[in-house]
């Protein structure tokens, strides 16, 4: 039965996502990003993580203020996009509107307001070959001309020996190797953790939180039969007039599930506004 657990596609996001909830490690990710903050602490880290900043509930995966005069954002995608620098555009616009509702500052006062500064940073695990430190919202969308609006991103990809950045790019190889042997099965995450402990990648966190870590990377098969099920029935239905009628009813089955929007959107051929209705009829 094991053989047959399958390993989530989003696996080594939500581990960088349950990773980065512990300030602990916020703390070594930012000393790595700034080796000259020796005096930082945790206790000056603010986790400012957003959620449902985008229409289809997509949320950055760690935000973070350090004593009040630096913003952080960070999402790690092992699939390259250009989009990221729109993300984080829009990350930091909501974060800015927080902030300043937040401190009841002024917007419309003569003077200016005083801000955090903005970080804005990708770890970039794929394999594609990025040969850009910063990617810049200017290049990946106008050609390089100038506008009214400029947004630089960072692009990280492997870290400095040793720290928390190289340690998690380290684990996501070691995750794609273990697939690759062993498909997406329990035993490439039990063969991961151990693998990764043996190499004091992670190993801290790995050892405090492995059960967590095995729950977050094996999902039994619960969804992913619920989709193929409804899935089926889309394409039996396709032939009917009532296709749509019971795209939609399939559609409200699958919400009820609990599942993500854009993963019913697509099993179900709708769209993310058609699914975005249905979910706030049943809300109402």
């Amino acid at each position: 039965m094991d053989s047959d657990i399958i390993v989530k596609r989003g696996a080594k996001d939500s581990v960088f996502v349950h990773l980065f909830q512990d300030k602990k490690y916020v703390l070594q990710l930012y000393k790595a990003l700034h080796p000259e903050a020796v005096d930082a602490t945790e206790d000056m880290i603010e986790i400012i993580t957003l959620e449902n900043v985008l229409t289809d509930n997509i949320y950055n995966d760690l935000g973070f203020m350090i004593d009040k005069r630096l913003i952080v954002l960070v999402e790690a995608q092992s699939t390259w996009t250009a989009n990221i620098i729109i993300r984080a555009l829009m990350y930091l616009a909501q974060t800015y509107h927080d902030y300043i509702s937040k401190e009841e500052l002024n917007v419309y006062g003569s003077k200016a307001l005083s801000l955090p500064e903005p970080e804005l940073y990708v770890i970039y695990t794929g394999s594609r070959v990025i040969d850009k430190e910063i990617v810049t919202l200017s290049d990946e969308f106008f050609g390089g001309k100038k506008t009214d609006l400029e947004v630089s991103v960072h692009v990280l990809t492997d870290g400095v020996q040793g720290d928390i950045i190289y340690q998690y790019v380290a684990f996501t190889k070691v995750l794609d190797d273990q697939i690759r042997l062993y498909g997406r099965t329990r035993e490439a995450v039990t063969e991961t953790i151990r693998i990764c402990k043996d190499r004091n990648l992670l190993k801290q966190y790995l050892t405090e939180h492995e059960q967590e870590v095995r729950d977050i990377m094996v999902t039994l098969f619960d969804n992913e039969t619920i989709l193929k099920g409804y899935t089926r029935e889309k394409e039996k239905a396709a032939l009917n007039e009532g296709m749509k009628k019971k795209a939609l009813e399939a559609a409200r089955n699958l919400i009820k599930e609990g599942l993500p929007v854009e993963l019913i959107a697509r099993a179900l051929n709708l769209s993310l506004t058609e699914i975005n209705e249905i979910k706030s009829h049943m809300a109402n």
